[in-house]
């Protein structure tokens, strides 16, 4: 496809990040797109993993904490709905009572399994946040058992919080290939790093799984033939 046609269909303003970091080279433009493109699909199966091993143990830890599997279904008129929520318009509990409605609306059982399948990355890395997590006794920290000691909940918030803008990008169609106009994947690879970090502290297990999947650093080397 030509660039003319490319830039027509993806938009100019979008295109002309790509256009400036290459030095104004058509050619260039249109492989870094296709390279941002890359990188981005090697993301997918790393970020949709890390997201599943973390929700559920989660899940694993609040209901060991609460005695109660179908804690999701229940807490939504228990914790979640402490007056101390209030500033934050009771987030998980309307979160809950969303998903409720779209598995009603599908003609389907609502079940604490399909409740916790709809809830969105958002939702599980708020747990860290210093409202939630006073209010379960703290108790998501021993979803890291193997963490530094230094690591406490607002080191590990952050980085849930940087993986969660991440991964937004990426679902949104946004480029991960720019430090303001330069080419830099550096910050995909922070985020690949904290990604294996956190699946370590859980159990290293998780991170040698995910490697099976990760060809990350393979698809931004493709960078380096238009830098």
């Amino acid at each position: 496809m030509k660039y003319s046609k490319l830039e027509y269909y993806i938009s100019p303003p979008r295109m002309e990040r790509f256009f400036i970091a290459t030095n104004n080279s058509k050619i260039n433009a249109q492989n870094l797109y296709k390279i941002n493109l890359h990188v981005a699909k090697a993301f997918y199966p790393i970020l949709n993993l890390f997201e599943i091993f973390f929700r559920n143990t989660l899940n694993y830890q609040i209901s060991n904490y609460f005695v109660n599997p179908d804690w999701i279904k229940t807490e939504k008129n228990g914790f979640m709905n402490d007056k101390t929520l209030a500033p934050s318009k009771y987030f998980l509990k309307n979160s809950i009572l969303i998903a409720e409605k779209k598995i009603r609306n599908r003609g389907h059982t609502i079940t604490s399994g399909k409740i916790i399948a709809e809830q969105s990355f958002g939702f599980w890395s708020s747990f860290f946040e210093p409202h939630h997590y006073r209010l379960i006794g703290g108790s998501v920290i021993h979803c890291f058992p193997s963490k530094p000691k230094e690591m406490n909940r607002n080191a590990i918030s952050k980085k849930l919080n940087r993986i969660r803008v991440f991964r937004n990008r990426i679902y949104h169609n946004e480029p991960i290939c720019f430090r303001q106009n330069t080419i830099d994947f550096s910050n995909a690879l922070e985020i690949k790093q904290e990604i294996y970090d956190l699946l370590n502290w859980i159990d290293t297990d998780l991170s040698k799984y995910i490697e099976n999947f990760d060809n990350i650093e393979t698809s931004i080397e493709m960078a380096n033939n238009i830098r």
